[in-house]
């Protein structure tokens, strides 16, 4: 799992990046014909992430559950962010793979309830 866990970090520094480097109001924007903006679906990533591991795992997620619903599957953008939103979203992009990874390597995702994604693929493990 190491190398999932690395795969993961790198992405997530990308997506870092992105939410560095590109203008507020395109973060913000949906294109047309979409329904979520790039601020939500990288928060998106996050929430996922929470969910499947810790949740499906019986345990607390390691950030706010209000937090985690907000952005969780069939939700959307919601109001304006702010700078600050930007900042925390950046954080929790490189703490939640890091956390995730540690978290993994203790053992606390062993009973895992196994879920069906929309795309038909059945998780039965953190793995």
């Amino acid at each position: 799992m190491k190398k999932q866990f690395n795969i993961s970090l790198q992405n997530r520094k990308i997506l870092r990046s992105i939410l560095k480097n590109i203008p507020h109001n395109m973060l913000m924007t949906i294109p047309e014909g979409y329904r979520n903006n790039l601020w939500w679906n990288i928060a998106h990533i996050v929430a996922t992430q929470q969910i499947l591991l810790y949740r499906f795992s019986s345990l607390p997620t390691r950030m706010e559950e209000e937090w985690v619903d907000l952005y969780k599957k069939g939700t959307k953008p919601g109001s304006e962010i702010e700078t600050l939103d930007v900042d925390h979203l950046c954080e929790i992009l490189i703490n939640t793979a890091n956390w995730a990874e540690e978290d993994y390597n203790k053992g606390l995702f062993r009973d895992y309830q196994e879920y069906t994604t929309s795309t038909k693929v059945t998780l039965s493990s953190a793995e």
